[in-house]
């Protein structure tokens, strides 16, 4: 865990601080040796010098992006396809109730290969 993410969490509303923490957490338990970097001005982590999630916040929601996902299904109103479909990515609003696990699991998908 890197300071400069932690101070790029806390710059946010308690509720999106709750969720990066959790994310955070979810991340560095799913990805054994996970790089935590913030790059482009986001939350970052790598898998063996390649990117696995980012998160990113918002006005009104906290972003989750995976990475190497061409294989994840979209699931409509909770996984969507960004470009190619080879990012997919949640969007947590306040007040959502997020299933950390069903995003553990996609993530350990789309890292598996690398």
């Amino acid at each position: 865990m890197t300071d400069d993410v932690t101070q790029y969490i806390n710059k946010t509303q308690p509720w999106q601080i709750d969720v990066c923490e959790k994310l955070r957490a979810m991340v560095s338990q799913t990805i054994p040796d996970v790089e935590e970097r913030l790059q482009y001005g986001k939350p970052h982590y790598l898998k063996n010098g390649h990117f696995a999630a980012v998160i990113a916040v918002a006005k009104d929601k906290v972003s989750f992006m995976v990475f190497n996902a061409t294989d994840v299904p979209v699931v409509k109103g909770f996984l969507r396809a960004l470009g190619n479909g080879e990012r997919k990515a949640v969007d947590i609003k306040e007040g959502q109730d997020v299933d950390y696990g069903a995003l553990a699991s996609i993530l350990e998908k789309t890292t598996t290969a690398r």
